[in-house]
C-alpha cells in the first residue's frame, strides 16, 4: 500500500469536482473546504490542526485572484499544497552538528517504534555522507536490544559500542539500571573520541507506555550525553496516539526533531500531518521500509506533492543517482552503441532498479498515479522480479550472452532450475528480444544512444 493512499483518493475526488467548473463561487469553495476537512479528519489528523488548516485554505481561496482566475480549481489545489507543506514545516529541517566533534544524536521513544533499527539506518545514512558514526547501545530495558544493534552493525560495517569488556547490565527497573545506562553513554562518548568518530548515535531505552520513570531516566541521560540532537522516533501507524506521545516527550524530555517510522504502511497519514503543528518540532527523517537504506530526509513540500498526487520526481531522481553506478552506466552506453546488450546487462539493470525501492513505492513518486489506482493490470507483482532473476541465473553464461541458442530442452532445464514454467521462460525471452529490437531501431535511426541509456537509468 502506498502512503496516504486513502487521503489522496479523497482529495482527488474533491479537486476533480473543482477542476470541472469553469468558475467557482464562494459556496463552491465552502463545500470543497468541508470535504477537505472531512478527509483530513478521517486520515486521523489532529482536530485543531485541521481546523487551523482549513481556515487558512478558505481565507486564501475566496480571494478575488482565485475566484476570478481562468483556472480557479487549479489555484485551489496550489493553495492546499502550499498550506499542507507549511503545516508539515515548510522547509527541510536537517540535522544540526556540533562545531567540535563528536556530534551526539540521542534517539528516544517507546518500545515498538523502531528505535534500534532507526539508529542503524541513521548511522548508515551518515556514513554514506562521509561521516564516521559510532552506535552506542544504551537500551538496557528491552531484552536483546544491545545484541540487535550489534548485529545490525556487523552486517553493515557500522561500529557499535555495547560497553567496556566485562560490562554486565543491571536488571531493568532496578536502582542500578539507570546508572548502568549512564555508564554506557559515558564510556561510549569516550570510545568515540578514541576512535576519531565524528558522530555518536545513542539508542536509549523505552517502555510500552509513557511513564514518569522513563521520563526521569531520559532526562538524566540527556544531562550526561549533552546531545546536539534529541530525536523522537514515532510509529506513524499509531496516528493520533503518536501525536500524543510526541507532545509528552517534547514537554517532559525536550526534543529537537522527529523520525517517523513505518510510513510505508500508513494509509492515513495523521501523524505526519499533525506532529509538527502540535509539537513545534520538525520531522527530520521518515522510515519507508525495513531495509537499512530505507530512511529518507523529510521534505514537507515533496510530501505534500505526493499526498496531492502531484508526484515527487526530485526524490525519484535522487534515489536513481544513489542506486545506479556511474561506471556501469557508461559501460551500458557503450554496449548499446555496439548492440551488445545481454541478459546479464538486463539483470544488472533490474537489480539496480530494485535497490531504489519497491515498484509500488516508485510509482507513488509519479504524478497522477493515484487516479489510476485500482485499475486492472496496474498492480505490480514484486515477486515477478524474483522469478525473472531466478530464470536468468539458471541460464549458462553462453545462454545469457546469446539467448538464440535456447531451444526446447534448454527452456525446460531453465524452468526446472528456477522453479518456474517453460511459459514464463518463453515470456522473458520474448520480452528481451523485443527490447533488443527496439534498441536497434533506436540506434539505426541515428538517435543518441546516451538518450536511451538515460531513459533506462
Amino acid at each position: 500500500m502506498m502512503p496516504f493512499s486513502q487521503l489522496t483518493d479523497r482529495l482527488n475526488n474533491v479537486f476533480r469536482r473543482l477542476k470541472g467548473r469553469g468558475k467557482l463561487s464562494e459556496r463552491d469553495v465552502d463545500e470543497a473546504v468541508r470535504q477537505i476537512k472531512l478527509a483530513l479528519l478521517e486520515a486521523d489528523v489532529n482536530y485543531k490542526v485541521v481546523k487551523d488548516f482549513v481556515a487558512r485554505v478558505r481565507e486564501r481561496a475566496v480571494g478575488r485572484e482565485v475566484l476570478a482566475s481562468v483556472a480557479p480549481g487549479q489555484q485551489v489545489v496550489k493553495i492546499v499544497h502550499d498550506e499542507m507543506a507549511r503545516m508539515m514545516g515548510g522547509e527541510r529541517a536537517g540535522l544540526v552538528f556540533a562545531p567540535r566533534p563528536p556530534s551526539v544524536i540521542m534517539l528516544v521513544g517507546l518500545h515498538g517504534s523502531g528505535k534500534t533499527t532507526t539508529a542503524a539506518k541513521l548511522a548508515r545514512h551518515l556514513s554514506r555522507q562521509g561521516r564516521l558514526p559510532l552506535l552506542v547501545a544504551a537500551d538496557l530495558r528491552r531484552p536483546a536490544a544491545r545484541e540487535q544493534l550489534a548485529q545490525l552493525g556487523r552486517s553493515h560495517g557500522l561500529p557499535v559500542w555495547t560497553g567496556p569488556t566485562g560490562f554486565t547490565p543491571a536488571e531493568p527497573d532496578s536502582p542500578e539500571a539507570v546508572q548502568a545506562t549512564l555508564d554506557i553513554i559515558t564510556s561510549g562518548l569516550s570510545e568515540a573520541r578514541t576512535r576519531g568518530c565524528d558522530v555518536v548515535i545513542i539508542d536509549t531505552g523505552g517502555r510500552f507506555h509513557v511513564d514518569e520513570t522513563l521520563m526521569e531516566e531520559l532526562k538524566r541521560a540527556r544531562e550526561v550525553a549533552r546531545p546536539t540532537e534529541t530525536l523522537l522516533v514515532l510509529d506513524a501507524m499509531t496516528g493520533q496516539e503518536a501525536v500524543g506521545v510526541a507532545e509528552t516527550f517534547s514537554r517532559e524530555v525536550g526534543i529537537d526533531g522527529v523520525v517517523l517510522t513505518k510510513l510505508d504502511g500508513d494509509a492515513r497519514g495523521g501523524a505526519a500531518l499533525s506532529v509538527r503543528a502540535v509539537t513545534g518540532r520538525p520531522i527530520k527523517f521518515v522510515g519507508t521500509g525495513e531495509k537499512i537504506d530505507d530512511l529518507e530526509p523529510f521534505h514537507p513540500d515533496r510530501m505534500a506533492s505526493r499526498i496531492l498526487d502531484m508526484g515527487d520526481i526530485v526524490t525519484l531522481v535522487e534515489r536513481a543517482e544513489a542506486a545506479f553506478d556511474a561506471e556501469k552506466a557508461r559501460e551500458l552506453e557503450r554496449k548499446l552503441r555496439r548492440d551488445e546488450f545481454t541478459l546479464d546487462d538486463f539483470l544488472d539493470q533490474l537489480r539496480q532498479v530494485r535497490k531504489m525501492g519497491s515498484l509500488q513505492e516508485l510509482l507513488s513518486f509519479l504524478p497522477g498515479v493515484g487516479r489510476l489506482r485500482g485499475l486492472k493490470g496496474l498492480d505490480v507483482d514484486e515477486k515477478q522480479f524474483g522469478r525473472v532473476e531466478a530464470i536468468i541465473c539458471s541460464m549458462t553464461r553462453e545462454e545469457r550472452r546469446d539467448p538464440s541458442i535456447i531451444d526446447g530442452s534448454r527452456r525446460r532445464r531453465i524452468a526446472a532450475g528456477s522453479g518456474t514454467t517453460a511459459a514464463e521462460v518463453n515470456r522473458l525471452l520474448r520480452q528481451f528480444s523485443e527490447t533488443r529490437k527496439l534498441i536497434k531501431r533506436f540506434t539505426a535511426a541515428g538517435k543518441d544512444a546516451r538518450g536511451l541509456s538515460r531513459l533506462m537509468r
